[in-house]
């Protein structure tokens, strides 16, 4: 067998049977290392071989099993400068120097592919370094979680499941920043038996049916091979199309999986029922600006997986800074540990400029500050210090949490309406600006607000109607940012104006009795019936109308359905005195 691979290699038979009588015949892979280590007396000798000689591995499956041999000493961050030694050792059989003297490109290929240069690492400049700061700060277990002490206390439903060992299927639905994934990760982890669960994290926005389906094929051979249970985290499942959702339904019901999800979106819009009724939904808040602060100084004070990793120095962070970005993130974690991530860049980079050439701040940057002696000491004579200046300039701006199609358009809306409807103009002027500048069209405000004209103001002051309807003819005139007094302007009239819903409320009793047909939906009375025909009139119609301009006097007339006389829909206490003076 080992005769028949290396002849298959090209080399011959003489040489072959040469290099297993030295090595014992048992290792092709020995065999093939004394071939290329050694050159044995040749009257006849071949060609030289080619400069490029192909992987071995390529040649036979590695099956064989080496000889023991002395391990020999790893490489160390803190070793030494000399050679790695290999770890495959041949004595040689002839001069040990003749193969050092004269080293063939194979060997030295041969070299280079098994004993690659070890890196010493003085900073992790690796994957772990490169990732982003809230990546690398996210909490390990329930109890490093900040926040959200509604659904982590210690009689919440999580905390009890935590400690029964019992995780249910859950649907985490809040703003982003919030800690869904977080959260979701870390329970997992806090479990009392974490050997008995294992986390597979999919996100909606990149995997489809055959994924989830991959997923919980694994999680099924999983739990009968080593009776371990798979929680699957999808993130963003509300992009999830119905269908889509659906695959989840069966593995859910029978356990295959541990459901968790998480949605920006409102579960009861964007998530099917079936799906909600097998999982619990549990709704996170925005964090609180102690709560981000916390996160903050949290990130600053680990010198492990801390802001210091990111730049590769100490960092320095004032406190009027730290509380600026906990108040201008608007409750978003992310947004915050980002921000602070790149003001530390900034800051790193002024110090850089300020020192280029003092003790080699441009290349210490990159090294280790937390290995032992001297260079530990000249390191942290330079830390770069976070200015508040640094983070507005790392914001560019307030962050809003607000989108055009999502929940919190709707709740800003409603927020504005309810607040003119209140008369407090403060408040609905508030929350018209936080309209505006979370990116609002002006064009659905100014209807929104004619809406509301005759919805909430109504009779009450008919010129209202006026001034909506203006308003949104202003706003298309000039558009943002121009308009946004003129809004302020409306809203502000609107608020103050004096309110009526009579005219909101009579509409919607007529539709409802048109709709149950409270009257049978009779036709038209035929007094009531216009007769523009003569085959009209003499059918009746328009027969007996009393014009009011010629009887103003007359009240005897009935406007309604015989089925409906004596109904009132609009409840106005002066509906007698706007009757019209036809004598004037």
């Amino acid at each position: 067998m080992e005769m028949e691979q290396l002849l298959s290699m090209g080399f011959s038979s003489e040489l072959a049977a040469q290099a297993l009588a030295a090595t014992g015949g048992k290792s092709t892979l020995k065999a093939t290392e004394w071939i290329l280590s050694h050159k044995p007396p040749n009257p006849n000798p071949s060609p030289p071989p080619p400069p490029f000689q192909p992987k071995l591995d390529r040649f036979f499956h590695l099956q064989t099993k080496l000889s023991p041999s002395p391990p020999s000493p790893e490489p160390t961050a803190t070793a030494p400068a000399p050679a790695p030694a290999p770890s495959i050792r041949i004595a040689p059989q002839n001069d040990p120097d003749d193969d050092s003297a004269t080293p063939s490109p194979l060997h030295n290929k041969r070299q280079k592919l098994q004993h690659p240069k070890p890196t010493i690492q003085l900073g992790k400049t690796d994957h772990q370094t490169h990732e982003p700061l809230p990546e690398r700060m996210r909490p390990r277990t329930v109890f490093e979680v900040v926040g959200q002490d509604h659904i982590l206390g210690n009689n919440s439903l999580l905390r009890s499941a935590i400690d029964r060992n019992r995780i249910p299927s859950i649907i985490f639905w809040g703003p982003p920043g919030s800690g869904k994934t977080s959260i979701a990760k870390s329970i997992v982890n806090s479990a009392q038996d974490r050997s008995s669960y294992r986390f597979v994290s999919l996100s909606a926005v990149t995997s489809g049916v055959k994924d989830v389906r991959d997923a919980v094929e694994e999680a099924r051979r999983m739990r009968i091979k080593n009776n371990k249970r798979t929680v699957l985290f999808v993130d963003e499942v509300h992009r999830f199309n119905k269908s889509q959702q659906d695959s989840f339904l069966p593995v859910i019901e029978d356990g295959s999986i541990v459901f968790m999800g998480a949605t920006t979106e409102n579960p009861s819009f964007h998530l099917i029922t079936p799906l909600l009724s097998r999982c619990r939904v549990l709704t996170l808040n925005p964090l609180k600006p102690h709560h981000v602060e916390t996160l903050l100084k949290r990130a600053v004070n680990d010198r492990e997986k801390g802001l210091s990793r990111s730049i590769g120095m100490r960092v320095d962070v004032k406190d009027d800074a730290l509380e600026f970005l906990s108040m201008n993130c608007d409750g978003d974690a992310r947004v915050a540990l980002n921000a602070l991530e790149i003001s530390a860049t900034t800051a790193a980079a002024r110090v850089a400029d300020n020192q280029p050439k003092q003790k080699g701040v441009g290349l210490e940057l990159d090294r280790d500050f937390d290995s032992a002696g001297s260079e530990e000491n000249e390191i942290s004579s330079f830390a770069a210090v976070v200015t508040v200046d640094d983070v507005k300039e790392a914001l560019q701006c307030k962050h809003l949490a607000y989108d055009k199609a999502g929940d919190e358009h709707y709740n800003l809306i409603s927020a504005l309406h309810k607040s003119m409807r209140g008369s407090d103009a403060d408040a609905a002027i508030y929350w018209l600006a936080r309209m505006l500048e979370g990116g609002e069209e002006p064009l659905y405000i100014a209807r929104r607000l004619i809406r509301f004209a005759s919805e909430d103001v109504g009779l009450a002051d008919p010129l209202a109607l006026n001034q909506a309807v203006s308003c949104y003819q202003a706003c298309h005139f000039i558009g943002m940012p121009e308009c946004n007094v003129i809004l302020a302007q409306c809203v502000a009239y609107l608020a103050l104006a004096p309110k009526s819903i009579a005219v909101y409320r009579a509409i919607g009793a007529a539709q409802k009795v048109v709709r149950e047909s409270v009257g049978q939906n009779e036709g038209v009375p035929l007094h009531l019936r216009n007769a523009p025909t003569k085959l009209m009139k003499e059918l009746g119609y328009g027969k007996d109308y009393i014009y009011p301009p010629d009887n103003p006097s007359s009240s005897t007339q009935s406007y309604l359905p015989p089925s409906l006389q004596g109904y009132k829909f609009l409840d106005w206490p002066s509906q007698n005195s706007t009757r019209q003076n036809w004598n004037s």
